[in-house]
């Protein structure tokens, strides 16, 4: 079918959307956990690169010497920064050198702060969606952090005295704030280096962690208790990727996923996410996927973490094929396999332009609800890359034209299914499972792509209710 033809099936499919912002409305309660702190956004040039890589005077050849993707020094830094934008991919390196902390201040500083973290970021997007009652953890909240929560009534978290109040009044004034560099770069910046031309081949970002709470997963158990007290429609949990296993990383998973398991068994009506990040540490991957994955009744996860997760579940051939040819065809595959090996529910992918989830036939929401689900996120994603912030007035100035990119690969992915219909529905099968693949939009020269895969995973499942 012609590309004209299925946009304008797409477009009507999209109309969905504001009946659906509607029906979240009606969502009770989400909590939201467990990493929050503050993002220090620098949109880093080309030229800004070139400048860094010549007063380290480091060469090519130094530049791709990785191995270990996290941040001891000042070079690893700009190893990782070179590695993301040259290949157009997002990453997160963790640092534990607070005298790296003092060098990004001094160095690169930044254009703006805002919440960061995927409880955090969540939280934010939940709470201006207009979800009744969000209730997000928080291990540090002094008032610069607190005052990057959005100021929302129906947004709620613990003072010092374990008193819940709205979280943009807090001020626990004996907490530190925890900040993370986002550098985002733009699509087409370039710089030279030994006569070659460096393109940036997409918008994306690279992320420098310094966090000794969530490096730690230090938990607020004025949040905890109060999760095993009352009833949540959705809990939504990430932060375990920032975990190192030198630093008791695999103990403090293993502890977790024991309280998770008690909650579980109380909590039988609440659907727990768990929102999947990038993870260097292959000890703490490995953990997350055997220790945390399974207990989750859905899960989010992008192109990249998705290869990283078959590595580490003994799947590298596979992989590597996801690695060498990152197609919808061979991302399905993956995914399907991290489904099987986990027992999830629903395992939803964000690539670029297109979402696809797999879930259980059973799954508490039907295929269709899960399609405008997803239809409904793309729309918010694109209103928060075209405007950097979610609410509701910037929804309603996105038009509803889906990306060739995204068209073409769900035709790529029916033709490899065997199932001509998906293109014009986006539902289809995979083995005994549903699946749902929504081409999405795109936005040009977004402003911000900080939190758009948590964006994504939180509205395809909050919106398919």
């Amino acid at each position: 079918m012609d590309t004209p033809i299925l946009k304008d099936i797409w477009k009507q499919k999209y109309e969905i959307v504001s009946e659906q912002l509607k029906k979240i409305k009606t969502v009770q309660s989400v909590a939201t956990g467990f990493n929050a702190n503050i993002d220090a956004v620098y949109h880093m040039s080309g030229q800004k690169l070139s400048e860094l890589i010549k007063k380290y005077n480091l060469s090519v050849a130094e530049l791709t010497d990785i191995t270990h993707c996290q941040i001891i020094d000042e070079i690893d830094f700009i190893k990782g920064v070179f590695k993301t934008f040259t290949k157009g991919i997002a990453e997160e390196w963790i640092c534990e050198n607070k005298h790296i902390y003092d060098w990004l201040q001094q160095e690169i500083g930044y254009d703006k702060l805002q919440i960061g973290g995927q409880g955090g970021i969540i939280a934010n997007v939940l709470s201006n969606i207009g979800v009744q009652k969000v209730v997000a953890h928080a291990n540090s909240l002094p008032a610069i952090q607190a005052a990057q929560f959005s100021q929302n009534e129906n947004l709620f978290s613990f003072d010092e005295n374990g008193e819940m109040k709205q979280i943009s009044k807090i001020d626990r004034k004996n907490d530190i704030p925890l900040m993370h560099w986002i550098i985002e770069f733009k699509r087409g910046d370039r710089f030279e280096l030994e006569g070659v031309t460096y393109k940036c081949p997409r918008a994306n970002r690279f992320i420098a962690t310094y966090d000794p709470l969530n490096l730690n997963l230090v938990l607020d158990e004025n949040f905890m208790n109060y999760l095993q007290n009352e009833n949540f429609d959705f809990v939504m949990l990430s932060g375990f990727h920032a975990l190192l296993s030198q630093n008791n990383g695999e103990s403090l998973i293993k502890n977790v996923a024991e309280r998770l398991k008690k909650w579980k068994e109380k909590a039988k009506d609440t659907i727990l996410h768990i929102e999947v990040a990038s993870t260097q540490d292959t000890i703490i991957r490995t953990s997350i996927a055997k220790e945390l994955l399974p207990l989750a009744d859905s899960i989010g996860i992008n192109e990249r973490e998705t290869i990283d997760f078959l590595e580490v579940m003994g799947e590298k051939s596979l992989a590597q094929r996801c690695e060498d040819h990152t197609t919808s065809e061979n991302l399905i595959k993956g995914l399907a396999k991290i489904k099987e090996k986990t027992g999830v529910k629903r395992a939803e992918l964000h690539m670029f332009g297109l979402y696809a989830t797999l879930q259980d036939r059973d799954f508490k929401f039907s295929n269709e609800s899960n399609l405008n689900g997803m239809i409904t996120a793309s729309v918010v994603a694109a209103s928060k890359a075209k405007t950097g912030e979610v609410n509701l007035q910037n929804i309603k100035d996105i038009t509803y034209e889906v990306s060739d990119v995204g068209l073409i690969e769900l035709s790529s992915l029916a033709l490899a299914l065997s199932q001509p219909e998906l293109p014009v529905t986006g539902q289809g099968r995979c083995r005994n499972w549903e699946l749902t693949a929504v081409p999405t939009i795109l936005i040009e020269n977004p402003i911000s792509l900080v939190g758009m895969g948590d964006t994504i995973s939180a509205l395809s499942l909050i919106a398919a209710r």
